[in-house]
């Protein structure tokens, strides 16, 4: 048998590549996120908090917190040996959204972590991709020592619609977040599979 070839002799097919944005609030754990799970080193874009950016970054909660991302995270993670997916984590300031339109293009979904400290920290990013009509799940990131609430309260809290999907993870531990992942593709292809087709353009 040669390797890298099937039983049937055929090379094996190209896997399907998808690309995903982590978003969320300042602090939320996106690089974290994106850090866990990945195959590949991540590319990260880190710089040190300054004493100037203190009027325009909001550190309570995350009073540890010693960088912030600046352009994007990125990293791969092979789910199945025929699906891949590239993971955009973006920039959580709000001097640093009009980077976001750019990151979006060609996304099939989003994960949007939560921080319950923090919550309105993220309605910027659900209100985002609700807007774009892009698939995104919510994923509550339960801090250590951070209160734990029910889901229906914090589905409640960020006013939801029903077919979005709520999962507490813990952007630390891979495992936690491979199941957020499955999560969001599963919502984007349900939802892709849902819409009607368009018409044919007869010339």
């Amino acid at each position: 048998m040669i390797l890298g070839r099937s039983e049937r002799g055929r090379p094996p097919a190209e896997p399907v590549t998808l690309k995903i944005l982590v978003a969320g609030g300042f602090g939320v754990g996106k690089t974290t996120f994106v850090g866990a799970v990945s195959e590949i080193r991540p590319l990260r874009t880190e710089e040190l908090l300054t004493e100037a950016g203190r009027p325009v970054d909001d550190l309570r909660g995350v009073e540890g917190k010693r960088t912030t991302t600046v352009a994007m995270d990125f990293g791969r993670i092979t789910l199945r040996e025929d699906l891949v997916l590239y993971l955009f984590g973006t920039p959580g300031q709000e001097r640093f959204w009009f980077m976001w339109d750019e990151l979006a293009e060609g996304a099939l979904g989003a994960v949007v972590l939560v921080d319950t400290r923090r919550l309105e920290d993220c309605f910027a990013a659900v209100d985002y991709f609700e807007r774009r009509d892009i698939p995104f799940l919510v994923g509550v990131n339960c801090f250590d020592g951070a209160a734990r609430y029910p889901v229906e309260d914090i589905r409640r809290a960020l006013d939801l619609d029903d077919h979005v999907p709520l999962l507490l993870c813990d952007a630390r531990d891979r495992e936690s977040v491979k199941e957020v992942l499955v999560g969001v593709v599963e919502h984007a292809m349900t939802r892709a599979a849902r819409r009607p087709a368009r018409p044919a353009v007869t010339t």
